[in-house]
């Protein structure tokens, strides 16, 4: 099914950015949002396109006491032909839901919501950047919006898409970071939000992010909260660590986000004669890694970054370089790749670009 969407034209258009080098991440907004409500009783209604500006919201509404949201990250490319094209749109879409199912928010039909998202695409196709690297950033969220107090499943909720022309995730190239591995902080547990692109996730990473940035650490790897002892996520990221030929990834065990980049990476790595473990992954065993000069390559994997190469491991009282503190010559690989396929560069084989509109 698709969604009837009113489009009601914003009467004072924004001047676009004419230095694209200096757009940044998600500084600048586009004219216009797409909102749409949902009650028990109506379901999905009034979808529309309306300029962009703030939205009112009723002071005890879920979201604001309880936490009910959900969101997701993508983004449309420019490609070297001139189309504008999506990148796997529906597999966010499916992890849009199942979000949503984890924290009991109304389902949106998958055919409908990728019309949603190619509609507003389209209409603010002259704010998707032309600059290599940039890109149109498109975050659909949605909310619980009921207007009284009281923990119970939501019956009243807003989807909102909103888009910002970001810049080059790597303006001067591709730097590997430091990574601090936190033993006290967890992010999420196995039976919570974990799996869920839900807001709470990303607040309980604060305090340990904030820490590890004082001491000089670009993130912190994760460690699972039951053990404290399985690698989990970097950052926001998943990660990735090439161990004496092998790939070893953290397993989809409900307290990591199953990525959407990180899919792509083991399916080509795949795809390429690699063998890519999912599985239970120690912290031991990875510092054994580190020690016995095994541990060869190690990178994080999401929407903004694409892949992002680990330099530095630090834990505890000690810390390890990985691959030189340069970039891995198969990151380097999975970067260009990836890349290539998101604007055009590279023939897509795997039928994972979505065109919006034609050059």
């Amino acid at each position: 099914m698709k969604y009837e969407i009113t489009i009601t034209k914003t009467t004072e258009p924004k001047a676009k950015p004419t230095d694209e080098s200096k757009l940044g991440f998600g500084k600048i907004f586009t004219d216009h949002m797409f909102i749409m409500d949902y009650n028990t009783e109506e379901g999905w209604h009034d979808a529309r396109i309306v300029p962009f500006g703030p939205m009112p919201i009723h002071p005890a509404s879920t979201v604001l006491h309880y936490g009910a949201e959900i969101f997701e990250g993508m983004k449309a490319y420019r490609t070297q032909n001139g189309d504008i094209a999506l990148f796997r749109p529906t597999e966010n879409i499916r992890r849009l839901n199942n979000s949503a199912e984890r924290l009991c928010l109304p389902q949106l039909d998958e055919e409908g919501c990728l019309d949603i998202l190619k509609t507003v695409v389209e209409l603010e196709k002259d704010w998707v950047p032309h600059e290599d690297g940039t890109s149109l950033y498109i975050r659909p969220y949605m909310f619980g919006n009921d207007p009284h107090l009281g923990v119970h499943a939501v019956h009243n909720a807003t989807f909102v898409v909103i888009c910002s022309p970001v810049g080059a995730y790597y303006a001067e190239g591709i730097k590997p970071v430091k990574i601090a591995i936190e033993s006290e902080d967890v992010r999420a547990v196995r039976g919570g939000t974990g799996y869920a692109k839900c807001g709470g996730n990303y607040a309980a990473s604060l305090r340990a992010g904030k820490k590890a940035e004082e001491k000089g650490y670009t993130q912190v790897l994760w460690l699972d909260g039951v053990d404290r002892k399985y690698i989990e996520e970097v950052g926001s990221m998943n990660v990735m660590f090439k161990i004496a030929g092998k790939i070893i990834t953290p397993a989809l065990t409900g307290s990591v986000l199953p990525g959407i980049t990180r899919k792509s990476c083991v399916e080509l790595l795949r795809a390429w004669g690699y063998e890519v473990e999912e599985r239970l992954f120690s912290i031991d065993e990875l510092m054994e890694a580190a020690e016995n000069g095994t541990l060869e390559e190690a990178w994080g994997t999401g929407t903004a970054a694409v892949v992002s190469p680990i330099g530095h491991l630090a834990y505890k009282d000690k810390t390890y370089t990985v691959s030189n503190d340069e970039i891995g010559a198969l990151t380097q690989k999975l970067y260009d790749e990836l890349t290539g396929i998101q604007w055009g560069k590279v023939e897509d084989t795997h039928g994972w670009c979505e065109v919006v509109c034609r050059g």
